[in-house]
């Protein structure tokens, strides 16, 4: 039985399960899926301690010339075929969620005095300084925005230090996080404390908080751990700039 709630389980057979099933083995399945979006058009998916996965559309099955009658077929194989059709993926994300377990642990907590909501409007001047500290490149990669379904931030001093936000992911009850804290204030616990806080709001609304991040961002990982999260598996997707 999976540690995760069905919500998560289900979402994830939909993305890679539906749809025709062009090969099958103990290491690997490929599906045909018509009504997937243009800048998902193949994607790649390992659960944690599972076989791998590929779905793509029909036109992209053709190119890579994988049909219903296809014979022996391994991951290295359909990759190798994939980057001769100039079908790049893009780096691998590392997908976490939270296990039913830690789910009920962490609806036991009470956030830290420092740790709240905030206001789209109340909170806009703190906002504004809080993105003004950081980085161009910082700001792109946390996706963190006032106006998002969910934000939460830690204070120091009166000051926003960290930030958190979500929004719900692929019109599904999983809320899919980014958070970013200041340099001066890393190191600190401030994002693990966060990234709880505002999981505790999106479980209290009826969605499963979702953090991805880069397999090589080792602070990204290693807050994911901080913060209760298990890893749940690695979803990569084609880089939109590739062959269609």
């Amino acid at each position: 039985m999976s540690p995760f709630s069905p919500t998560i389980e289900a979402f994830w057979r939909a993305t890679f399960l539906d749809g025709d099933v062009l090969y099958r083995d103990a290491l690997l399945t490929v599906v045909a899926n018509a009504k997937l979006d243009a800048d998902r058009r193949a994607m790649v998916w390992r659960p944690t301690g599972g076989a791998t996965h590929a779905v793509v559309t029909p036109a992209i099955a053709d190119q890579l010339g994988i049909g219903p009658s296809q014979q022996a077929l391994t991951e290295t194989t359909l990759r190798q075929t994939m980057l001769e059709c100039n079908m790049q993926l893009h780096g691998a994300d590392y997908v976490f969620h939270f296990t039913e377990a830690g789910k009920h642990a962490l609806l036991q907590e009470q956030p830290p005095v420092h740790v709240r909501q905030l206001h789209p409007v109340e909170d806009a001047a703190a906002f504004a300084l809080f993105q003004s500290s950081a980085s161009e490149q910082d700001l792109d990669d946390a996706y963190v925005e006032l106006d998002h379904w969910a934000v939460f931030g830690a204070f120091a001093q009166d000051r926003l230090v960290c930030a958190a936000s979500m929004y719900p992911w692929a019109g599904q009850k999983i809320a899919d996080l980014g958070v970013l804290t200041l340099p001066p204030h890393r190191g600190q616990g401030h994002a693990a404390r966060v990234v709880r806080a505002i999981s505790r709001y999106a479980f209290g609304q009826g969605h499963e908080p979702q953090y991805r991040c880069q397999t090589d961002n080792a602070a990204s990982v290693a807050l994911a751990g901080s913060a209760g999260l298990t890893l749940f598996g690695t979803w990569e997707v084609v880089a939109s700039e590739s062959a269609s």
